[in-house]
């Protein structure tokens, strides 16, 4: 997690949240083709990055670079096959991997080589299965919906400071309340009667995600609900439109159907 300094300097607006939203734009556009699980790994690295790095240099070419070193970076840690070209088909500054590696090490050595970053989609199966539904495709509508909102919060600085164990069970709080509102109160209990859970750090954090979740949810619904669509493809649809730019809904359930794989390259302790 980024340092308790970082995220009081980007709440009280100082230069670095401006640096913060230059390279995440950066990250989001150049790992367009490479799926939102891939940027939000590289959006960790940055945030952990910047906390320890406080002196950066706000030129648009060296926020690039940062950019570009921490997808490179999360490509590596998910053992995805790239070139540097991949990377940088935008135009405008052009770096060599010389340059990009020296970049690399920086971050690493500012990280102490700790990559593998829990993230809250590390948590997702284990809070869901506070949920007591043997259905598998309400298991699955629920996942969805959880897993968009966890993109989305990624992008408020007001939930840095929240673990990411607790960014997850408050997105599928979220998500119940949406979907199965008849069962949010007891799945809520639960959650808050987990003993790994802080209930008040929960509930705070299922306060301020509430909104991230439904920013743009409700008029997409209406959209959506007016079409032919069933319940699970009227999800789906809008989890495809409101990902990442350039993600395709088949990376999602693919990812998501391998996570357990994919997991013990990204996590460690909470």
């Amino acid at each position: 997690m980024p340092s308790k300094t970082y995220i009081q300097s980007l709440n009280s607006g100082d230069f670095r949240l401006s640096i913060r939203c230059e390279i995440v734009s950066w990250i989001v556009y150049l790992s367009r083709n490479f799926g939102p699980y891939l940027s939000y790994l590289a959006i960790n690295y940055m945030d952990r990055f910047l906390s320890v790095h406080s002196k950066l240099d706000n030129k648009p070419w060296i926020l690039k670079l940062v950019a570009i070193a921490c997808i490179s970076i999360a490509l590596k840690m998910r053992k995805t096959e790239f070139s540097v070209s991949d990377l940088m088909q935008d135009g405008g500054f052009i770096f060599d991997s010389v340059t990009i590696g020296r970049i690399e090490m920086l971050i690493l050595g500012a990280l102490d080589w700790r990559m593998r970053s829990a993230n809250p989609f590390c948590f997702v199966n284990y809070f869901i299965s506070f949920f007591k539904f043997n259905d598998k495709p309400s298991i699955q509508a629920l996942k969805n919906r959880a897993t968009e909102i966890i993109f989305k919060a990624q992008h408020d600085i007001k939930l840095l400071e929240f673990k990411p164990s607790v960014i997850s069970a408050s997105a599928l709080l979220c998500s119940v309340s949406e979907l199965f509102p008849i069962q949010f109160p007891s799945f809520r209990n639960a959650i808050c009667s987990c003993s790994y859970v802080n209930k008040e750090d929960l509930l705070q954090c299922y306060d301020l995600i509430q909104d991230v979740a439904m920013d743009g949810y409700d008029s997409a619904m209406a959209v959506a609900a007016s079409s032919s669509c069933t319940p699970a493809n009227v999800l789906d649809l809008h989890c495809f439109s409101s990902s990442i730019s350039g993600s395709q809904s088949n990376q999602m359930a693919e990812t998501e159907n391998n996570a357990g794989q994919n997991q013990k390259h990204m996590e460690s302790k909470d």
